[in-house]
């Protein structure tokens, strides 16, 4: 029993993962984001936005400064991502975009007013919102978008492809918990959004009986019986009073969540406001992502001969970005064609030059062999003179004999005579070669050729100079 219920449990899980895949494939999902820069408050309405596109958005989206829209577009296809929500903020207002992926159109928007969650939430008495309300998707409603304009059907089917559609025959109402309102004004061109939470009550009791229906129990201390709570509704304050009515009371098809919500029986639903809040106006529809051509601007109007004059405009400046690009295609064709020849050529060219170095290697090999019987005939010949004459042969006789014997390896005969040259003397270092012979460097000769040491021994020997017997002076003395 334990391992078939085991089975059981496993095919009834992988059926579910698979029809939770299936069904989060098939509803559309957002990117709710900015681009420039943005404000705090015009980030936290951002944030606020997101908690309202729960659960079917990244409420935990990363920008950076160096991200492009194309960068967004890219990732949005692998995710399965439908819309964005672009905010932008100039120096005089604040923008919004809502874009259809991938190919438009794109709806841009002027956000003339808007309230934060934190203030929404901070004029009501009691508020409404916990974690649970944003597990599933909040219930649209369009009001007063049936008027007459391409731009309004437009902007319709825009808001209601974002949220995913309900089946009114098999929704599930406990997981209604929330509901967005977007009117449209055709006198002014604003449209209004507002995010709201819903709650389910019973009517048809006082105001005891539905006190002891809710979850808190009244305080009773100073009641001598019940009774006094069901029929008089004591200590009870008068914003707990009922003030249902006709425009809110229905009859619950099933059970809902709450006590006394039962199926066909009577039951009012409440609203109550969470935020946020922002009061928008079309400014302009255009083609794709914010790249195409302009289908409805609210402040420029032109004619038939103006959109025409704008559209061969287009397509003339498309023709002209088509040729460029063949003409670019065929002239990487060209380079490409171009460098294949320059290879083939550079290859052919290093086998061509690779051949004639084997060829060259091949000439020589024959050649070096063929010197050794010369220089045997060469050995010969001295031979032949020994025996002939009976003396050696002069050196100058058979040169290849005495080139055979200097390649051969064996070191010349050193001469015992033979003295290496001097350093210091003519031709060692310190000297140079000049028309007058070879003299050491920085020295001079004197006019006679003789140096000063000779001059000074003769002109001693003749008296012209002489030792001064108190010093090592020299004098001259000229007679």
């Amino acid at each position: 029993m334990g391992k078939s219920k085991t089975k059981t449990q496993k095919k009834a899980r992988s059926t579910a993962n698979h029809v939770a895949e299936e069904v989060y494939g098939g509803v559309p999902h957002s990117f709710v984001f900015h681009r420039g820069q943005i404000g705090k408050n015009v980030g936290q309405l951002i944030m606020d936005v997101r908690r309202v596109m729960e659960p079917f958005t990244a409420e935990s989206l990363k920008v950076c400064k160096k991200n492009v829209l194309k960068d967004f577009v890219t990732i949005a296809g692998p995710l399965g991502v439908t819309h964005f929500i672009i905010f932008s903020k100039t120096p005089t207002s604040v923008n919004m975009r809502l874009a259809r992926l991938p190919k438009g159109p794109t709806l841009h928007f002027k956000v003339l007013k808007y309230s934060l969650i934190k203030d929404v939430v901070s004029t009501l008495k009691k508020h409404r919102m916990h974690e649970q309300q944003f597990t599933h998707h909040p219930l649209l409603i369009l009001n007063n978008f049936s008027s007459e304009g391409m731009h309004v059907k437009l902007m319709a089917s825009m808001f209601q492809n974002m949220f995913p559609s309900i089946n009114v025959h098999k929704v599930n109402l406990n997981n209604i918990k929330r509901c967005v309102l977007i009117n449209y004004n055709a006198e002014s061109g604003e449209i209004e959004f507002r995010h709201y939470s819903l709650k389910v009550v019973p009517v048809g009791m006082s105001r005891g009986v539905k006190k002891l229906m809710q979850e808190r129990f009244p305080n009773m201390n100073k009641l001598e019986d019940i009774s006094e709570l069901l029929m008089k509704g004591a200590n009870l304050s008068e914003s707990e009073a009922e003030q249902d009515g006709e425009h809110n009371i229905t009859e619950l098809p099933q059970v809902y969540s709450g006590r006394g919500n039962m199926a066909s029986q009577q039951s009012a639903v409440r609203l109550t406001e969470i935020g946020p809040r922002m009061t928008l106006q079309l400014t302009k529809i255009q083609e794709g992502m914010g790249e195409g051509n302009i289908l409805y601007h609210a402040m420029i109007s032109k004619t038939e001969e103006e959109i025409q004059e704008i559209l061969n405009r287009k397509e003339a400046q498309l023709k002209d970005k088509e040729g460029r690009r063949k003409k670019q295609e065929q002239n990487v064709a060209q380079k490409k064609e171009k460098q294949e020849e320059n290879k083939k050529k550079s290859l052919e060219g290093i086998k061509r030059k690779l051949a004639e170095a084997e060829e060259d290697s091949e000439v020589e090999d024959p050649g070096a062999q063929n010197n050794q019987p010369a220089a045997v005939e060469s050995d010969d010949e001295v031979e032949y003179y020994r025996q002939a004459v009976g003396q050696e042969p002069d050196e100058d006789m058979f040169p290849s004999a005495k080139r055979r014997k200097m390649s051969s390896g064996q070191p010349p005969r050193k001469d015992r005579d033979a003295r290496p040259p001097r350093r210091n003397g003519p031709g060692g270092k310190g000297w140079k070669q000049s028309r007058d012979g070879e003299k050491p460097f920085g020295k001079k000769p004197r006019p006679g050729g003789k140096t000063f040491g000779e001059e000074f021994f003769e002109y001693f020997s003749l008296g012209i100079l002489r030792m001064c017997p108190t010093g090592m002076i020299l004098t001259l003395s000229i007679d």
